[in-house]
């Protein structure tokens, strides 16, 4: 058994005695800011995809029940549009004019015409790194919804 060791430090290293002193610092940082940082970072990015995702997701629910009960299609067009919007901004997002799309496989708005709504954008990750942030502007999010109109609606022209 290897008594301890009161001598100056060479001595101490040459009997096998290891000191210590301050290495738990050193572990701590290591895996503080190696570990745990890019870990967390991870964590908030995949947050910030799943909010965007189910805030698109309530937004063009909302958009295409919004267009259904339109009497026109440009009225329809412009209130999906700002239902679309006000439930993205409930989630914090902002999209540009041209994220959401309809199309009608017939004329829009008569009974039994089918509706498909796309909403498409991307979401911008915090705090990206500068090489990444050079080819990654932004992560795809992208939502579908198909409603097809009440077959009792009164036919309007639009």
């Amino acid at each position: 058994m290897k008594r301890g060791c009161r001598s100056t430090r060479s001595d101490c290293i040459n009997r096998g005695v290891r000191l210590d002193a301050g290495s738990a610092i050193i572990e701590f940082l290591v895996v503080g800011i190696l570990i745990l940082v890019p870990m967390l970072y991870a964590m908030l990015m995949v947050v910030r995809v799943e909010s965007a995702a189910m805030a698109s997701t309530h937004a063009v629910r909302e958009a295409s029940r919004v267009f259904m009960m339109a009497d026109v299609a440009t009225q329809g067009m412009r209130d999906a549009r700002t239902a679309s919007n006000l439930a993205l901004a409930d989630q914090g997002f902002q999209v540009g004019e041209d994220a959401l799309t309809v199309t009608c496989t017939q004329k829009c708005l008569t009974p039994q015409s089918q509706l498909h709504v796309n909403l498409s954008w991307k979401v911008d990750l915090p705090w990206l790194p500068p090489p990444f942030s050079n080819f990654l502007d932004g992560y795809p999010i992208s939502a579908d919804q198909h409603v097809t109109i009440d077959t009792y609606r009164d036919s309007v022209d639009s």
